[in-house]
């Protein structure tokens, strides 16, 4: 049986529900992109699926479907100086607190991937271990997250070549390790990730 025939449409049959998730917590480099997304209550794709277990590929064709389909969405982006200055598990938040505000639909309960959240704006929430492999939404707001951001990586490493961002997206690969001592950080580092092996060539 396919993982996504265990993702349910919805908690609240009777409410508009937001799915948000983030992509980016763990890279050295680039933003965390947050998503949040209103589905149809009826909404099924046989390709989604918690973005992590999708191909590219599958991502890239939901992508469209999703935008399409969803009674709204909303995608942001929290700089890796802005990660540095409220940390990352902050940064995520933020992001999806602000993606949140930006649908034009407004919704009256969100489902949270994750186990932290903040409350803002009155807003009625549920966290969700592992959501994006439970709730369609949050999984459809995982594929926003991850491609916009894979999107942003591949256009960033057009600038900065030497360190592979369009093949590692800023994870602390080998690549991309080597490629820090050899060329050193970027302003788009974020400064608060260093791995100890590089303190000598920080900032």
């Amino acid at each position: 049986m396919r993982d996504e025939l265990h993702l349910l449409n919805c908690l609240h049959e009777d409410l508009i529900e937001a799915g948000c998730d983030e992509a980016g917590r763990g890279p050295l480099a680039g933003p965390v992109f947050a998503a949040a997304v209103i589905l149809p209550k009826d909404f099924h794709h046989p390709l989604l699926n918690d973005s992590k277990k999708m191909t590219e590929k599958a991502r890239e064709l939901l992508r469209p479907i999703i935008e399409k389909e969803a009674l709204s969405w909303a995608v942001e982006e929290v700089s890796a100086e802005e990660i540095d200055t409220i940390n990352i598990l902050n940064a995520s938040i933020t992001g999806m607190q602000r993606a949140v505000r930006r649908l034009s639909v407004k919704p009256e309960f969100l489902l949270i991937d994750g186990n932290r959240f903040k409350p803002f704006d009155g807003y009625a929430y549920q966290c969700v271990v592992k959501g994006d492999a439970k709730f369609a939404s949050i999984a459809a707001a995982s594929v926003l997250a991850k491609t916009y951001r894979d999107e942003y990586m591949r256009k960033l490493a057009q600038e900065y070549p030497q360190y592979g961002w369009e093949r590692n997206m800023g994870y602390p690969t080998k690549e991309h390790v080597e490629a820090i001592i050899e060329h050193g950080y970027t302003p788009h580092h974020r400064k608060s990730f260093h791995l100890k092996q590089l303190e000598p060539t920080l900032f």
